[in-house]
């Protein structure tokens, strides 16, 4: 790998808060090391149509308080072909990219596996809201997300309380329930529904709420996760069984933007500068992960043959706290 010169870098799939400041310290990182760094716009899109520009420690300035990624993102049919993975290679080869850093989730690593195959060293950054990759313990936006929902639920709370209603509450995830559980947690739920666990609507939300109102409450909060779905009908049903005024609210994709938090910052930057550290140091295929609060590296095969779990625990406790 010492034959590296030029390192290419793109966000594609879903943007997330924290993106701005991967790419950022990628930039930055490469310059510090002697790299050249290129800019790739709208993921592999713009890979293959040679949206390309060379960054400087300027062209990735006043970005990293910013949600969202600056160098765009974009779907591309072309590219999930064989033929469209070999033009990719051929523009990186016209641009001069020998590595290619790429910020995405699952989908956007298969990408990259892709491009590996033929011949081009990558490198992944986990980065979706919905902490859905198996092979690492936290995703970039995560946590903003996640304190984005907490926002909208301490004001839902407010008018719920006023009114005596039950509020129920979609979050996004995709087919993962680990925004759901944990914002259900820190909300202070009734009940949560994730993709990950069978329910019964009577026995999981119905009998929490009455239980609640059995012992004087006031308020209910009821969060489903996006791979589940269904909340306004949940919110009828609520209300035919319980006669509790109830209310739906669909967050969609403004769980998707702000300005990242502090750790989302922080996690991503310190991925930007270990993933550009990896092409340095000879590794190549990998993906960046991690570990017990700490950065480390797995093969990218072996990354996408991992399943992810529900943490247990933490179902578990947010069963326990709607007593």
């Amino acid at each position: 790998m010492s034959n590296i010169k030029t390192i290419g870098v793109l966000t594609s799939g879903g943007d997330a808060p924290g993106m701005n400041a991967a790419i950022r310290s990628v930039v930055r990182t490469g310059i510090f090391y002697g790299y050249n760094v290129m800019g790739i716009r709208k993921g592999y899109e713009g890979l293959l149509y040679g949206d390309i520009d060379k960054m400087t420690p300027r062209s990735v300035g006043d970005i990293i308080h910013r949600g969202g990624t600056f160098l765009q993102t974009a779907r591309s049919s072309e590219f999930n072909t064989e033929p469209g993975v070999e033009k990719a290679v051929a523009i990186a080869k016209v641009f001069g990219i020998d590595a290619l850093i790429v910020i995405g989730g699952d989908g956007s690593y298969r990408g990259a596996l892709d491009l590996s195959k033929k011949g081009l060293p990558v490198i992944g950054i986990p980065g979706t809201i919905d902490n859905d990759i198996a092979s690492t313990e936290y995703t970039i936006g995560f946590d903003t997300a996640m304190n984005t929902v907490q926002d909208a639920i301490d004001k839902i709370r407010d008018t719920a309380y006023s009114h005596e209603r039950c509020s129920v509450l979609e979050v996004m995830g995709r087919k993962a329930g680990y925004i759901a559980l944990n914002v259900a947690i820190s909300g202070g739920a009734e009940a949560v529904i994730l993709p990950e666990k069978e329910f019964n609507i009577d026995r999981d939300i119905i009998k929490p709420i009455i239980d609640g109102r059995n012992r004087g409450k006031k308020h209910y909060l009821v969060v489903i996760a996006e791979g589940i779905g269904g909340a306004i009908e949940v919110a009828k049903y609520i209300e035919e069984k319980t006669d509790i005024k109830t209310r739906a609210t669909i967050l969609e994709h403004i769980q998707r933007g702000g300005s990242p938090t502090v750790y989302d910052r922080v996690m991503a930057s310190r991925m930007g500068a270990f993933a550009v550290k990896l092409l340095k140091s000879g590794s190549a295929n990998r993906v960046v992960s991690v570990q017990n609060g700490s950065l480390t590296d797995i093969d990218i095969n072996d990354a996408l043959k991992m399943k992810k779990t529900i943490n247990e625990d933490l179902f578990e406790l947010s069963k326990i706290l709607t007593l």
